[in-house]
């Protein structure tokens, strides 16, 4: 036979095969409510933390310096809270998977009961450059008040390290352009240190005497003329004055000739190097304008930090407040052990059956007349039933009361574990107690 042509045929290969199909489903029963048994009980419990704006405005409070990204505020306290020693400090509180074999293993468990999420608003997924509005926290535990604890503490843990960052990084920026005028000052305070030392090793060659060494050489330059020409003169005039007279005069005369003329040398020399003294000048005083003007910047600045700590103590500057805090958890997330025990029988009857099916069409025989007929095309003269020995007969009935035993089995399995829930409501449902406070 290859297939069934009548539902009596169908229902005759059930009858024939219904010691499997009742070990089967109620092996599988029993399966399910052992997988029903192994699964726990799951509560979630969710807290949300809001991200305010600062009250007043960075443009009203004249902060220069960049601002920190929210996003990455909100990914570094995250990073913070699912850091190693956090969660342990959580398990050690509440006693959290206290079953697992290795710290380890209770690490990842934690780590995978605990989401933060941050709140986008109407964002996009691929918009990540859209400031967070809020974090929500959700825990996922078999005990339910576990689960809100741990979300509420989860979420001062929040709102305190926010707190703690952005009072540290208020302190923190104000010491640092505090130091930072400190150093700019003393870097000016040697700056014009050099400058003084340079002009007064430099006096006679700054650029602002120039012009009074351009006309002093031109005043040198005619008294060494006239004392030349008096030389002259009184070179040729020497009949008038003694000899002795004259070698006196020409030698005082030559004297001062040459203390002009050294004058003179020195004062070329110093306007030679005098535009090499301009640019090292320069140089030291562009230093000096650079280090006054980093100097105001970073008073700026100082000064934008100082207003941002004040902002920060007076609870004015951005910062994480609480939104919704976790409540207790009334009802489980997870499936319910009795949807699973029974959808698992029910999937257990329904395989059965097909097994007992399949087996039915992988070994064809002639069962019936009708059968005989349509495959070999001969009418029986006669049909033998079957008969059964005693033999035979004990042995189906004891592999029924296998079967029996089996499925009672599962039964009493089933009503151990939600037996007393359902006899409770039955019971509780009858009892004449007064309703609707009547």
């Amino acid at each position: 036979m290859t297939a069934f042509q009548s539902s009596d045929e169908v229902f005759a290969a059930l009858r024939r095969r219904a010691f499997l199909i009742v070990l089967l489903t109620a092996l599988g029963c029993a399966a399910s409510v052992w997988v029903a048994l192994q699964q726990d009980k799951l509560y979630e419990a969710t807290a949300v933390v809001q991200i305010e704006d600062a009250r007043i405005p960075d443009r009203m409070t004249g902060q220069a310096a960049p601002e920190v990204d929210p996003g990455r505020r909100v990914r570094l306290i995250e990073q913070r809270l699912m850091a190693r020693d956090n969660l342990l400090s959580l398990m050690e509180e509440y006693g959290l998977f206290t079953d697992e074999d290795s710290m380890n293993e209770r690490i990842f468990a934690l780590r995978q009961a605990v989401s933060l999420e941050e709140i986008r608003g109407n964002a996009q997924p691929w918009q990540t450059d859209i400031a967070p509005s809020g974090l929500r926290i959700t825990v996922r535990l078999d005990d339910p008040s576990d689960a809100a604890a741990v979300a509420n503490d989860l979420m001062a843990s929040v709102i305190d390290e926010a707190e703690t960052r952005s009072a540290a990084r208020a302190r923190e920026t104000v010491a640092f352009f505090a130091s930072e005028a400190d150093r700019v000052a003393s870097e000016i305070a040697e700056a014009e240190s050099a400058i003084a030392a340079f002009k007064t090793e430099n006096s006679e060659a700054l650029p602002e005497g120039t012009v009074a060494l351009r006309d002093q050489l031109s005043t040198l330059q005619e008294n060494l003329l006239a004392l030349d020409r008096e030389i002259i003169a009184m070179q040729n005039n020497s009949s008038r004055l003694r000899q002795d007279e004259l070698t006196r005069q020409v030698a005082l005369l030559r004297e001062q000739r040459t203390l002009v003329d050294e004058r003179i040398t020195r004062l070329e020399a110093n306007l030679a190097r005098a535009p090499e003294v301009e640019r090292a000048l320069g140089a030291l005083e562009r230093d000096l304008s650079q280090l006054q003007e980093r100097y105001g910047v970073v008073n700026r600045r100082r000064a934008d930090a100082e207003m941002a700590q004040v902002l920060q103590d007076q609870e004015a500057a951005d910062r994480f407040e609480v939104l919704e805090t976790a409540l207790e958890p009334e009802t489980a997330i997870s499936r319910s052990k009795r949807k699973v025990a029974a959808a698992g029988g029910v999937v257990s009857l329904f395989l059965a059956v097909g097994i007992a099916v399949l087996i039915e069409l992988l070994n064809p025989a002639i069962r019936t007349a009708g059968q005989l007929e349509r495959q070999l095309g001969v009418s029986p003269v006669v049909a033998i039933p079957v008969i059964r020995t005693r033999r035979d007969r004990g042995r189906r009935g004891l592999l029924w009361l296998g079967g029996l035993a089996v499925a009672i089995a599962a039964a009493w399995l089933a009503l151990r574990t939600f037996g007393g829930a359902i006899v409770d409501s039955s019971v509780l449902s009858r009892l004449p107690f007064p309703r609707g406070g009547s």
